[in-house]
């Protein structure tokens, strides 16, 4: 009898086990929104990215902005799901000489209530994803904020600043001036000329691993730190002491590259923070 009792209650919690299953299985849902217009050199593009999703900026053929975003949904039936299609997308916000894209979704409540306010409680938090490509003109200014996504910038020219929470990032650099702040992941800096055309550079990452390839005969101001734990890996053998007492460790480097000149400053708080030259390994 216990063995049949046993049997009985593993068959019931089974039964039990896979209605709840059924009961939380959601569907999914992927669509493309695009939008394009007209935008001169020389105005700023910011960039509010979804609490999840990447962001990859490149540089547009003309003076236009142009947007591809990819949205994705889950819900538990078609119902929910046409409900949250209703508040996920993006919107834009222009203004003379700037445009923000800001992405909309279950994150933002106040969003929700100005556009449906009887939207099921049940649905508010649930999570998405938007993947964002977009075009910029060259010569502008970028403003971007991200949750936790891959983020990649290459051929912008200008102001760039980026916050996000966790990215594994690429920043192929030609110009302008660079201060970005990262929280978790790995991120890839990539100057591919000698002469920087333009001012400061600054990249923070909380932790992770942080790569910086310099092109050869770079001249620069070169600041590189490791503030806790993790250590600095210097493949430039020709960087010389800004400060001649003061050494190379390998938490921190203070270096005058070639000529010296602009301000370079590469900050890792926990993690590795990798020096080298393109075209050689690390």
């Amino acid at each position: 009898m216990n063995h049949k009792n046993s049997l009985a209650c593993t068959i019931v919690i089974l039964t039990f086990a896979f209605a709840m299953a059924a009961q939380t299985a959601s569907l999914k849902r992927t669509t493309v929104k695009t939008d394009s217009f007209e935008f001169g050199s020389g105005g700023t593009v910011a960039i509010v990215g979804a609490p999840v999703g990447s962001i990859r900026v490149e540089p547009a053929e003309k003076s236009e902005v142009q947007i591809d975003a990819t949205i994705e949904l889950e819900a538990a039936s078609e119902t929910d799901l046409a409900k949250l299609a209703q508040v996920t997308s993006f919107t834009l916000d222009e203004s003379l000489g700037r445009v923000a894209v800001i992405s909309t979704g279950t994150h933002d409540t106040k969003f929700i209530k100005s556009v449906s306010k009887k939207f099921p409680k049940n649905l508010v938090g649930l999570p998405f994803r938007i993947d964002y490509v977009i075009k910029v003109p060259r010569y502008c200014d970028l403003e971007i904020n991200g949750g936790k996504g891959d983020i990649s910038v290459s051929g912008v020219e200008g102001s760039i600043k980026i916050n996000s929470l966790e990215s594994n990032a690429i920043l192929n650099l030609v110009g302008g001036s660079v201060n970005a702040v990262f929280g978790n992941g790995n991120v890839n800096v990539v100057m591919p000329d000698r002469s920087w055309r333009g001012s400061t550079i600054d990249v923070q990452l909380a932790a992770g691993t942080m790569n910086v390839h310099f092109p050869v005969n770079l001249s620069a101001d070169l600041d590189a730190a490791v503030l806790r734990t993790g250590q600095v890996e210097n493949a430039i053998p020709d960087l010389k002491p800004r400060i001649r007492t003061v050494k190379f460790t390998d938490k921190t480097i203070a270096a005058k590259a070639g000529a010296g000149g602009i301000p370079m400053k590469f900050t890792v708080g926990d993690g590795t923070l990798k020096l080298s030259r393109l075209g050689k390994p690390e």
